[in-house]
């Protein structure tokens, strides 16, 4: 993303003549540091009228009571991260409910990555298992959730495997697709040069479909906290739905949107890691720009 910013930039701006390529690229850096901060400028006034508009509205319109109000949560969460919850500590919590999410977000990604694949690569038992799988991904997701309590109970385990579910459907999707493209040519040559199965798996089919995985693991680690929330709102000692749903059963507003804004910072610090990630390991992908200039 840098690099397009840089590139809007320069193209954007009027080149000086007899100026160096030092003074050109600092040119260019200073103004996409301009842009940077005019963009984050625009959204932290969004947000300030968002946050001023909702406290104006609740303190003279509408009762906080039912739609609380900006001061309000944040009490609620300063409460918390200082004092507590009413089931121990906030970061026991926010653990419990992260380590669910990522355990069924690993088991479920890797599930989904190898049927994905072996199913994309063999037409036959992908007719065979299709309808089984539609089947199994139709069944609601909070049914499920309930019958792993029954057979697992309230701990750890009905929660990751709830995970799972979602996971690995989000994951196996993709990863079945990315398989499915890969380009047949390349394939009939690795094997006329003497390439076995194995290493036309390894070396084709599963670089091949890496991105179509990778763009899967955003939507997927947000179903991970999904299905780790519904499952301990179903059934839990511990963690953020506990406490989300403990706020329903007492009308705390404030504690629902508390609970919602504690999960939604932890969703975009794992969106910001796996993007991270995703940009480390497809460093060999030609950036979109190279490629609308036919480089």
């Amino acid at each position: 993303m840098s690099h397009d910013i840089l590139e809007k930039s320069s193209a954007a701006a009027p080149v000086p003549e007899n100026e160096s390529e030092e003074q050109i690229l600092a040119r260019v850096r200073t103004n996409a540091r301009r842009a940077g901060i005019r963009t984050w400028g625009l959204r932290a006034a969004l947000v300030a009228l968002w946050l001023g508009s909702w406290e104006l509205t609740a303190s003279l319109w509408i009762d906080p009571f039912f739609y609380s109000k900006p001061s309000l949560i944040w009490g609620r969460l300063v409460e918390w991260f200082t004092d507590g919850t009413q089931f121990g500590s906030i970061w026991l919590q926010i653990y419990t409910t992260v380590q669910e999410a990522v355990l069924g977000f690993v088991i479920g990604t890797v599930a989904g990555v190898v049927l994905g694949v072996l199913l994309g690569r063999s037409r036959y038992w992908a007719d065979v298992l299709a309808p089984f799988i539609k089947g199994l991904n139709a069944v609601p997701r909070i049914v499920l959730a309930s019958l792993f309590i029954i057979w697992f109970g309230l701990g750890l385990s009905s929660k990751v495997a709830t995970v799972v579910v979602l996971v690995f459907f989000a994951v196996f999707f993709n990863a079945f697709t990315g398989a499915r493209e890969v380009d047949g040519n390349v394939i009939n040559n690795a094997r006329i040069l003497g390439a076995g199965k194995r290493q036309v798996l390894t070396a084709i089919v599963l670089p091949s479909a890496t991105t179509w995985i990778l763009s899967s693991l955003h939507t997927a680690f947000g179903f991970a906290l999904i299905g780790a929330v519904v499952g301990e709102y179903a059934g839990a000692s511990k963690g953020l739905g506990l406490l989300i749903s403990n706020a329903q059963g007492t009308f705390d507003s404030a504690g629902i949107y508390a609970g919602m804004i504690i999960i939604t910072v932890i969703a975009l610090l794992a969106e910001w890691a796996i993007g991270y990630a995703e940009s480390r390991l497809l460093k060999w992908r030609p950036s979109q720009a190279n490629q609308s200039h036919g480089i």
